[in-house]
């Protein structure tokens, strides 16, 4: 093939023919730093740009938004793009509560109550009513999710919080958030699995159906305000929410989405993205919508997307949300109620506290309740309160729903989708045409088409002389800031037809020992590129654990991503493509092996550009998607998940366009277990 027409710009900054022996072979190719980055970070550095660009996007559209018709255009857009990233609601269904019990205390008494959020999808709660001469219903509802304790609604905050604003003349309902205090989702699987990694588990296969664990939250806490407006004890026109840490989340969305709430206090959780990736990463399942930096919701939107509504913010000095992101959020929406003539609506708390939801924000919360709930604008003391027992405070017989007769989990509830949407596959792609078809998934997993691609910049650098073949060390450059280290093996003697193109999970060294794979396939006169795809061998995220145990080392770097509007899935596809044109234009056909779990990628890639690939075989990769969703649990498979992918097709139906092109090895089910593994 004639070199001059490849329109690749390669930069030789060594060629050593006469490199180092096999006992002192080193087959990195990074420094410890590239660009001032280190290499592993490559990818954080890389997606924080990203987001930094979004941020500056932000800034500008917000000094545009002016007028009383701006300001409405923007709150309607932004709310239905939240909707539309979270997914469809489910229709209303018979909440069918019922009271188990009731405990008395001064002032007010407690009832203990379980409603159905979705049919035989049980939520456990306390209703806090006043109970003295001092207050007549009906009285004002405030609904308090819980945030992140594993007792929830037995937590002494969130107890209290209810108590405080019943002895003031409002009605609280206090509830379990799933995964927290009596509403355990994998109760008899995973009994440990609680709080903020259960709820990630619970978002690995939500994304997959176009969901997000915020989903299930926003559901439960309208259904509460459903709750609460049923009783005839309760004013259903004066409504108000407030919760702590995640309960400050819950509150954010739900005070942006129910209009019925007319007055918030979200504690301990409003600061801004840009704070937040950069000081903590990425937090967990529900804090992450799908694409809000990209279509351009931040924290300080949750608070003017329903402006005018009377919103207090509770924020901590020495809380882990950092107070600079709290005062820019609230400074931008100031500026927006004051445009709309409220200034007086929205307000402050700074406390110079930890993390928590302690007695000063608790009377703050019931102050501003009771001045936009009962107009009443006074000083409130917190008294001693008497905490409810455990034994007192559970609400079902055996102290969680998932033992009660018939119960759905949140999984159960996410396998019942699937069984909808792969009807819908089947049909699909019986009857629409691959044009269409691949058209769909390019758009979901944010693949680019080959001909959008730039072609990548090659550095070689050393080589390295091993028995029989050479192994030359090179960098690819498939866009500014990436980087993907690579080897290329080649064979001293005649060369068959053709390069394999070789991705594994753990980098271009996993296979790369003599006597490995990738030796055996040299051996026979083949060629071999194995590659780094980006955030995998050298450039592996290593210095993250919030998510590590279940979900992989690099999972907050994946929900920064996600916040973009990517996937790893789309950008490592990509990485694939690029890398077969690069071997396509000097070799001809290029066979295709990918180990582990950048088999999904690999599988993407080989479908979307078939004429690229000769031979395709993925080794130890997920058997589907679906099985993520008919296990519940599963183990790393965070980074392989695409939004909204079974909406439209899954792994198999990717599979069946290869045909006898491609080669499936020891498939793994979404625990990386052998899936004929009994």
């Amino acid at each position: 093939m004639n070199r001059q027409k490849i329109s690749i710009v390669v930069v030789c900054l060594s060629f050593l023919v006469n490199a180092v022996t096999l006992a002192d072979e080193n087959l990195q190719v990074l420094s410890g730093t590239i660009d001032g980055v280190k290499a592993s970070n490559v990818m954080n550095h890389y997606l924080r740009s990203q987001a930094q660009e979004r941020f500056e996007k932000w800034k500008a559209e917000y000094e545009q938004r002016t007028t009383p018709e701006q300001i409405a255009e923007y709150q309607k857009r932004l709310r239905s793009k939240f909707l539309e990233a979270i997914g469809d609601l489910p229709r209303r269904t018979p909440l069918k509560p019922r009271i188990t019990g009731v405990v008395h205390r001064d002032g007010y008494k407690v009832e203990k109550v379980i409603f159905e959020s979705q049919p035989k999808h049980y939520v456990s709660a306390v209703l806090f009513l006043p109970d003295s001469e001092e207050h007549k219903p009906p009285y004002p509802g405030v609904l308090v999710p819980c945030g992140h304790s594993r007792n929830a609604k037995g937590y002494e905050s969130y107890q209290t919080m209810g108590a405080l604003l019943a002895l003031n003349g409002m009605a609280a309902l206090v509830f379990d958030p799933i995964d927290q205090g009596e509403r355990i989702q994998l109760l008899l699987q995973l009994p440990e699995l609680w709080g903020t990694r259960a709820h990630t588990m619970l978002g690995v296969g939500s994304i997959l159906l176009g969901r997000n664990t915020a989903w299930f939250e926003i559901w439960d806490g309208m259904r509460g305000i459903d709750y609460l407006q049923s009783r005839p004890e309760v004013d259903p026109t004066r409504i108000g929410c407030t919760g702590n840490s995640g309960g400050g989340t819950q509150t954010s969305y739900l005070m942006s989405l129910d209009d019925r709430i007319i007055a918030a206090a979200p504690s301990c959780y409003i600061t801004n993205f840009y704070e937040c990736i950069l000081e903590l990463g990425a937090q967990d399942a529900e804090q992450n919508i799908y694409g809000q930096l990209a279509f351009g919701m931040d924290h300080a939107d949750y608070l003017m997307m329903r402006a005018p509504t009377p919103i207090i913010i509770c924020a901590a000095t020495k809380d882990f949300f950092d107070i600079r992101g709290t005062w820019e959020s609230f400074r931008y929406a100031k500026r927006l109620y004051s445009r709309m003539g409220f200034a007086e609506r929205i307000d402050l708390l700074e406390n110079d506290a930890p993390h928590n939801y302690n007695q000063l924000q608790r009377q703050s919360v019931t102050r501003w309740m009771a001045r936009w709930l009962l107009k009443k604008d006074e000083p409130i003391t917190e008294p001693t309160i008497k905490l409810l027992s455990e034994e007192e405070i559970k609400c079902t017989p055996n102290g969680q729903v998932m033992l009660l007769k018939g119960a759905r989990s949140t999984y159960d509830l996410n396998r019942d989708f699937e069984k909808e949407l792969a009807k819908r596959r089947k049909k699909r792609w019986k009857t629409t045409s691959r044009t269409e078809l691949f058209n769909q998934v390019c758009k979901l997993a944010g693949i680019r088409r080959l001909t959008e691609l730039p072609n990548p910049k090659a550095e070689e650098l050393e080589v390295i002389e091993r028995n029989g073949y050479l192994v030359k060390k090179m960098i690819l450059k498939p866009e500014d800031g990436i980087y993907l280290p690579a080897l290329m093996f080649l064979p001293k003697q005649t060369r068959s037809e053709g390069v394999v193109l070789y991705v594994h999970e753990n980098g271009k060294g996993a296979d790369a020992a003599p006597g490995g794979p990738i030796e055996k396939l040299v051996k026979t006169g083949r060629s071999v590129l194995a590659v780094d795809l980006r955030g995998t061998g050298e450039t592996q995220q290593t210095s993250q654990r919030y998510f590590m145990s279940y979900f992989g080392s690099d999972g907050q770097d994946v929900y920064t991503a996600y916040l973009l509007g990517r996937s790893y899935v789309g950008m490592r596809t990509e990485d694939i493509m690029m890398c077969a044109r690069f071997l396509h234009l000097q070799d001809g056909r290029v066979d295709l092996v990918a180990v582990g779990h950048v088999s999904v990628p690999a599988l993407h890639a080989a479908a979307l550009g078939p004429d690229m690939f000769g031979s395709v075989k993925l080794v130890r990769g997920l058997v589907s998607w679906s099985n993520v969703i008919e296990s519940g649990r599963s183990k790393n498979q965070l980074v392989n998940t695409v939004h909204g992918a079974l909406t439209v097709y899954d792994l198999p139906d990717l599979a069946a366009t290869l045909g006898a092109n491609l080669t499936i090895e020891e498939p793994l089910n979404a625990l990386g277990e052998p899936i004929n593994k009994q």
